[in-house]
């Protein structure tokens, strides 16, 4: 009768050991876990205090390395982000001067010693400056001002309407040159270029030298003169090209980025536009040095992210490559605008150019073997107050009819006549290719829509052999003086964005 005692006496006294030894681990390991917190505070209260200590004596590394003395905790951690180059880059930006203006001239030469511009035409509302020569430059003209805002400052100013199709064709022309240097060369709009020329200084010499050489053939062989800027990143060599012109090179490193970058106005680095040097200068920041050395957690709070990479611009930090010849970016948007000739009045006239900037950027979505599913137009009026409207389509398409019918549901949705409209717009986005797979619906008609597509084709055929006039729908026919105007070859080729 005492056996059974006995056994839960020893089982009871072996769960006792078990609870003291359960106890013990858990005390070590909780008294592990103080050391190391104690340890990771300490840790961090030496590294707020060097770095406090190295912002109020800079030490000689730091100057080497060209980083900013004024950098927080926080600062540092973007840069070891953003990454420094192993190797360091040696970049050209290649800015034509004057583009449009310098070919017109060289194609003409009774006006190379005249002033010059390139505009639209006054007559049909499109009298913007678009480019001018240096000898109109002296007069203050000013590129996006109106014509005759400028002939006011110069009564003998020529005129000339753009070519785009000879732009196109020296901008290649420049783009071939530009590939005898180097493999990577990426375009900003037609008349300017990166040129990564970090592994040709091994065989042709110091970026600099081949630079000079750059511009003094393009003068030579092409007969329009090049603005280069050479740096170890690509926003520095930009605002190089920007520095001196025309003609002109400027090598910016990293010893002297501070007296050339640095004590040049906000407004000078790329990316900060009116608003955000409005923003800037009440916040007290004037210059590209201000910008760099101001916290980059003041600039986030103001800016939201673009004041990361602001931050980043100035102190130089800018680590995106050169893209390679053949590489091209994704296309995330087709569209197409115009200023009308007369004020559009009533839902007719907006019909006649809808339906006309409809058809070039359907066209122009075919071509690229896209389907879009988001519309988006824009609406200015006589007073130049604009705003956009946009709307997601059932099923992505590029029937004409069908986006030529949304673009004008949005519209007659959108606008309440407050004022008579001056320009239109209209931009297709979110693509999907061609022939991708999509869900169809009992309610739509797949008959007519292949009907239509097949009809698409056939039109875009014809237009492409006979021209853009050989077919146009009857609606245009009653309003010529608006719907005679040809966006599909006429449009103009702007600079990508750098992102």
């Amino acid at each position: 009768m005492r056996q059974p005692s006995f056994m839960l006496c020893l089982i009871t006294s072996e769960f006792c050991n078990y609870n003291i030894i359960l106890y013990i681990v858990r005390f070590i390991l909780l008294t592990f876990k103080n050391i190391c917190s104690i340890i990771i505070s300490r840790y961090k209260t030496y590294v707020r205090d060097d770095i406090m200590n190295e912002n109020k004596n800079p030490s000689e590394n730091s100057k080497k390395e060209g980083t900013v003395s004024s950098l927080s905790s926080l600062q540092k951690g973007v840069y070891e982000k953003l990454g420094k180059d192993k190797k360091q880059r040696v970049i050209l930006h290649s800015d034509c001067n004057c583009f449009y203006a310098s070919v017109e001239c060289l194609y003409n030469p009774d006006i190379r010693n005249k002033p010059v511009v390139v505009s639209g035409n006054p007559e049909n509302r499109h009298g913007i400056i678009l480019t001018k020569n240096e000898i109109a430059k002296k007069f203050g003209i000013k590129t996006g001002e109106p014509i005759w805002q400028a002939k006011n400052k110069c009564p003998e100013l020529i005129t000339v309407e753009p070519h785009f199709d000879l732009y196109k064709r020296f901008s290649n022309m420049t783009r071939e040159l530009y590939s005898e240097y180097s493999d990577r060369i990426e375009g900003f709009g037609l008349d300017e270029a990166w040129i990564d020329v970090t592994d040709s200084e091994r065989f042709i010499g110091k970026g600099e030298n081949i630079a000079r050489e750059i511009n003094q053939r393009v003068k030579k062989e092409l007969g329009i003169t090049v603005s280069i800027g050479v740096s170890f990143n690509k926003i520095f060599s930009k605002f190089g090209s920007d520095y001196k012109k025309p003609d002109a090179i400027t090598v910016i490193n990293k010893e002297n980025y501070k007296d050339i970058v640095w004590n040049s106005p906000a407004q000078d680095l790329l990316y900060v536009g009116k608003a955000t040097k409005k923003k800037m200068n009440s916040l007290g920041i004037f210059t590209i040095g201000e910008i760099a050395n101001t916290p980059i957690e003041t600039l986030r709070y103001n800016f939201g992210k673009w004041g990361d990479v602001l931050w980043a611009f100035a102190n130089g930090y800018d680590t995106s490559p050169v893209a390679k010849i053949n590489e091209q970016e994704d296309v995330k948007s087709i569209g197409n605008s115009t200023t009308t000739p007369r004020d559009l009045n009533d839902f007719e006239d907006v019909k006649s150019v809808m339906t006309v900037l409809c058809d070039c950027v359907c066209r122009r979505l075919r071509a690229n073997g896209f389907k879009a599913k988001t519309l988006q137009i824009t609406i200015r009026d006589k007073f130049l107050m604009s705003f956009n409207r946009q709307m997601t389509l059932d099923t992505p398409t590029n029937i004409t009819k069908q986006i030529t019918e949304s673009a004008l549901i949005l519209f007659y949705r959108s606008y309440s006549w407050s004022a008579p409209i001056r320009s239109l717009g209209i931009a297709l986005s979110d693509f999907s290719e061609d022939n991708t797979p999509y869900q169809i619906s009992f309610f739509n008609d797949e008959k007519k829509k292949q009907k239509l597509e097949t009809l698409d084709k056939t039109i875009d055929i014809l237009k492409g052999r006979f021209g853009n006039y050989s077919l146009i729908t009857a609606n245009l026919l009653k309003q010529p003086e608006l719907s005679h105007f040809n966006p599909y070859d006429d449009h103009t080729v702007h600079p990508v964005g750098f992102f």
